[in-house]
């Protein structure tokens, strides 16, 4: 996984074509840099709560796929099915809740009460795992996340 900020024109990676180097492929793959947040079990898991990540591309997905290789956390915050992503823990609420109510489809959302949030705002409100991410965006991954009405 390609991580470092700065491009060496010497460097070669094994993934590449010989004759290309990792300036000449940062020239046609985009590399973001965003401001991570962890709380709970994946701050735990991790060690740290804050630290900047830098991935090739510029969505969510790309974000979250290249962390999830580099940081065994996915099982935490990932639901595979409708079952994960839901829980039969929520209290009984009269009437429609307040507000706009918006999910992921299956097999993109997260576990019942996990989150992950860019800039303060849930993902489903920014285009699911396809929100487009720019350089310095803060990217919360959130286990146990509580929502209370």
């Amino acid at each position: 996984m390609f991580v470092a900020p700065y491009f060496s024109p010497h460097d070669v990676r094994p993934h590449m074509t010989t004759n290309e180097t990792l300036e000449e492929r940062s020239e046609r793959t985009t590399v973001t840099t965003v401001d991570v947040r962890c709380t709970g079990h994946v701050r735990t898991e991790i060690g740290k709560h804050s630290f900047e990540y830098s991935f090739e591309g510029s969505t969510l997905r790309e974000f979250l796929d290249a962390f999830f290789e580099e940081y065994d956390v996915a099982d935490m915050l990932i639901a595979e099915t409708e079952q994960e992503a839901t829980t039969n823990g929520w209290a009984p609420m009269e009437g429609e809740p307040p507000g706009a109510w918006r999910k992921n489809p299956e097999g993109e959302q997260t576990r019942a009460f996990a989150r992950v949030a860019i800039n303060g705002r849930f993902n489903e409100h920014l285009g699911g795992l396809d929100a487009e991410l720019e350089e310095g965006d803060r990217v919360a991954l959130m286990y146990p996340f509580m929502f209370c009405l």
